[in-house]
Formats: structure tokens, C-alpha cells, sequence
């Protein structure tokens, strides 16, 4: 089964999702990141949708979810899971955030850690690097003076290392980023800025999995360093892949991505029974 959704908030904002597979199976929530939309997790979907409920949604200000003006924090963007799950009566997740949509996650499980079964941390970290507020700010210019088409060329092959310049997976992710409405872009950069859901983490208590693209600089370490204290928690790095791993080697990461999602919804199910 797979259904387009339009998800109403307290605000009057929508969200823009979909959903595919079982409605009886265990759902698996993806948050996408900045610059990006629910697309990104596209060979996701039709890899896993036969076995799990695959729930994706576009975060405010992207893909064509509706754009909140003025700065906005993760408590708010963590909300908005919760409020997805509450539209399709969705009780809990295994979910999986990329890069923005890891500090996502973690807002949203300190709101209600009960609406989790697990947790899939991907290129994201818990708390701002020094030195970031300054970055956004940067971009955030950038993007209102010469456009979204400038943030693309300059961030897609930085995101996707070693492709070539007409390479199908650069097209598609420049155009994916072009498309992103330049204040929904500047609303996340408000919140990119300066953030630490550190404590959070001392407190996830479902089973834990770090995947990061081995050419995202310091990002191996620094999602080992943030999670690495959970107890049993696991991390993968994909060979030759960078910022978006799960959009440039599908093939690596999806494998990954599907054997802890076996392991947490058996464990899961056992509990339930």
C-alpha cells in the first residue's frame, strides 16, 4: 500500500509525507536533511516497503512542505514527528535520521521516548561544531542574495565525493537542493546554527545505530564520540561515500540499514507478545 499524505499542525502548517508497505508491519520513520526531501530516501523505500511500513515526510521548509517563516528550533521540528505519527496512528518507529534529521529525532524522542523503538543516527550528530552558527550564517546569505541554484553547485559534489561533475546522482541531488525554498532553507540554518541535544542521548533506551559515509571528514568520529556510550550501540562506515550515504551507495547502505531493522523489529515483536 502506498499513500501521498498531507499532514495538518497545531500551527496551520502542513506537512508533506508518504507512506508505503504493510499497514500491519513495523513502521520505519526517515527524517530528511537540510537541502534535501523525502526523495532522498527513494531506494529505501522500494528495498524495504515489502516488509516494514515506510513512513518518509519532507521537514518544514522542504520539498513541498509548507514554510514556517522566522527561525525555528528542534524542539519544533521534533514535533512535527510526533505529530506525523499521531496523524497515522503510528504508536512507535524505528526511526532514522540524516544529518539535520538526527538532532530531529532526538527533540522528538526526549518529547516522547515511548514513540521509539529504535534509533538510526546517519552523518548527524547530537550538538553543534564550534565555528557552525557562523557557517549557516554564511549560507544562509548566500542563498537569499544569489539563490538556491549557487547552494546547489556548491554543495552537491562536496556531499558526494569522488562522482563526476555529470554524474546522474549529482544531477539529481543539485536539483533536489535548487528546489528547496530559499526561507525554508534560512529557517533551518537558524536551528544549525547553535543546538545541543547531548543529553538526550544519555537517555535513548532502545537500540542504537550510527551508518556514516567514510569520506564525510570528521563525521565517523564525531558520530562515534557523540553515540559510542549507548550501551550496544552500533556503527557502520560506507566505503567511498560521503555527507548522504544512503542516496550515493544504496547498495552498501541499505543492506546495513536492514539487518538492524530486523534485529530491533524482532526484538519488538517479542516484547509486544
Amino acid at each position: 500500500m502506498s499513500n501521498a499524505l498531507v499532514i495538518p499542525l497545531a500551527d496551520g502548517s502542513q506537512l508533506n509525507a508518504r507512506i508505503d508497505g504493510p499497514e500491519t508491519a513495523p513502521c520505519v520513520l526517515f527524517s530528511n536533511s537540510v537541502l534535501t526531501d523525502l526523495t532522498v530516501w527513494d531506494a529505501q523505500a522500494r528495498a524495504l516497503s515489502g516488509r516494514y511500513r515506510v513512513l518518509r515526510y519532507d521537514q518544514r521548509g522542504h520539498g513541498t512542505s509548507d514554510v514556517t517563516q522566522g527561525p525555528m528550533n528542534f524542539v519544533q521540528y521534533g514535533a512535527d514527528v510526533i505529530a506525523l505519527l499521531n496523524a497515522c496512528n503510528i504508536d512507535s518507529c524505528i526511526f532514522v535520521g540524516l544529518s539535520m534529521g538526527v538532532p530531529t529525532g532526538l527533540a522528538a524522542y526526549a518529547a516522547a521516548p515511548a514513540r521509539f523503538d529504535g534509533f538510526v543516527a546517519v552523518d548527524g550528530v547530537s550538538r553543534s561544531a564550534p565555528g557552525r552558527e557562523a557557517f549557516w550564517t554564511e549560507r544562509r546569505d548566500t542563498a537569499r542574495a544569489s539563490g538556491m541554484e549557487v547552494i546547489s553547485r556548491q554543495t552537491a559534489s562536496r556531499w558526494l565525493p569522488g562522482l563526476a561533475e555529470d554524474a546522474p546522482e549529482i544531477t539529481r541531488l543539485e536539483q533536489m537542493i535548487a528546489a528547496t525554498p530559499v526561507e525554508g532553507f534560512a529557517t533551518a540554518t537558524h536551528a544549525l546554527g547553535s543546538y545541543d541535544l547531548s543529553t538526550v542521548v544519555g537517555t535513548l533506551a532502545v537500540p542504537v545505530l550510527g551508518i556514516t559515509g567514510e569520506e564525510d571528514g570528521a563525521m565517523p568520529q564525531a558520530v562515534r564520540s557523540q553515540f559510542g556510550a549507548v550501551p550496544g550501540a552500533q556503527f557502520h562506515d560506507i566505503p567511498s561515500a560521503g555527507h548522504v550515504p544512503n542516496f550515493q551507495a544504496p547498495d552498501a547502505f541499505t543492506p546495513i540499514l536492514d539487518a538492524f531493522l530486523r534485529s530491533v523489529a524482532k526484538v519488538s515483536e517479542q516484547e509486544s507478545r
